[in-house]
């Protein structure tokens, strides 16, 4: 099954191609009856069937109740695994509102009640408090959305929650907490495998508040899962392997005091030329923080890409002049999948260019607010070969 970045690339190809065939991306989705369908529903609104998002062929399927009470059919017209049934995420009824379906386990085995994406919860809000469910539906959606891709893109993705038991010592969990009336604020971050979210992250005026305080282009749930898992797989991928050096001649030396950097970043600010070397303000803090942001940008960019691609959108036919990055941005300009990477990113700033435009016709925001020097090309490549090497 080719990757999620191989089917960009090929999308990418057929939009320039002189018969396009759009719509055929993971992030366009269509019932059987026709009509379109998109991630989070669970139901078409057009013919009333029941839909699910199978994470193993990356599709909405329409399903059908099976024999067995619990138990759903797939569709056989979708032609994806229509002889095995499913069951339905066990967080479909709760605020969560989870779509996902779950293969039935074997005779003998049995069937976990949550999906691969569920899962990886350790921690939830108190649901009893009215307020935490709607705050929580939000962070789920972008939490389904990031997991999808990182399985789409190949990636580990097993949960170190202790009941699930798939990989307590390498895999991920996700604690989503909020602080007691009086009390800190629950730092969001990343330690060993396990990321906290505060919930709090999900209110769009306390974000846009702390945002607008922290001086900040871009702050979103999905970028902040973008971002801190982006750690957790430095410690997966990078750390102790043979990435390491060359992860330290671009991004530098992670030894560095990291709680220094951290202090240093946030009573004087980021460095006057970081617009230079980094993707944001904040990836000049630390090598660490340098890779984690040019990780989420990469995801950002594959996800973003794809959706636009698959829907049929392509700024190409839109009279654009801007600088194209040329191979020598390339960290390994010589790698035999360096000119499909390089287009990728061209590709990247010309949407981008249109995006931006159509946000401020609206009077908003940049879609996209952050400018990508040269040296963050080479990040990026860099980035990209480590998922693309991943197990």
């Amino acid at each position: 099954m080719p990757g999620l970045f191989d089917l960009v690339t090929a999308l990418l190809q057929r939009a320039r191609a002189p018969q396009r065939e759009a719509g055929r991306g993971t992030r366009s989705y269509r019932c059987r009856c026709g009509r379109p369908v998109f991630f989070r529903n669970s139901v078409c609104t057009t013919c009333g069937a029941a839909l699910g998002f199978d994470p193993r062929s990356q599709r909405m399927l329409a399903i059908e109740p099976g024999p067995t009470a619990g138990e759903w059919r797939i569709d056989p017209a979708a032609g994806v695994a229509a002889d095995t049934p499913v069951r339905r995420c066990a967080n479909l009824d709760t605020p969560a509102g989870c779509n996902w379906l779950i293969p039935v386990a074997p005779a003998g085995r049995v069937t976990p009640l949550l999906c691969r994406a569920c899962r990886l919860s350790r921690t939830i809000p108190d649901l009893s408090v009215p307020e935490n469910a709607d705050l929580w539906r939000r962070i789920e959606v972008a939490r389904r959305r990031l997991v999808s891709q990182l399985i789409a893109l190949g990636l580990p993705v097993a949960s170190k929650v202790p009941a699930a038991a798939e990989d307590p010592e390498r895999g991920l969990m996700f604690d989503v907490l909020r602080a007691p009336p009086g009390s800190a604020p629950v730092l969001t971050g990343h330690a060993g495998g396990l990321i906290t979210l505060n919930l709090e992250e999900a209110d769009d005026a306390v974000r846009e508040r702390v945002r607008a305080q922290m001086h900040e282009p871009y702050r979103t749930l999905l970028g902040h899962f973008r971002h801190e898992v982006g750690h957790y797989y430095w410690d997966r991928l990078v750390a102790g392997t043979p990435w390491l050096e060359d992860f330290r001649a671009l991004f530098g030396d992670e030894r560095a005091d990291y709680a220094a950097a951290l202090q240093r970043h946030y009573t004087h600010g980021a460095p006057p030329d970081w617009a230079q070397r980094h993707v944001s303000s904040y990836a000049s803090t630390h090598p660490w923080e340098d890779w984690a942001e040019t990780w989420a940008h990469y995801l950002h960019m594959v996800d973003t890409l794809d959706t636009a691609l698959s829907f049929g959108l392509d700024a190409d036919d839109l009279e654009l002049e801007f600088d194209r990055f040329a191979p020598d941005a390339l960290w390994r300009p010589d790698d035999p999948g360096a000119e499909r990477f390089l287009g990728f990113v061209n590709a990247w700033v010309e949407l981008t260019s249109v995006l931006n435009e159509l946000s401020r016709s609206m009077g908003q925001h940049d879609y996209y607010p952050f400018v990508l020097p040269r040296p963050a090309i080479g990040k990026l490549q860099f980035v990209h070969l480590v998922v693309q090497g991943a197990e």
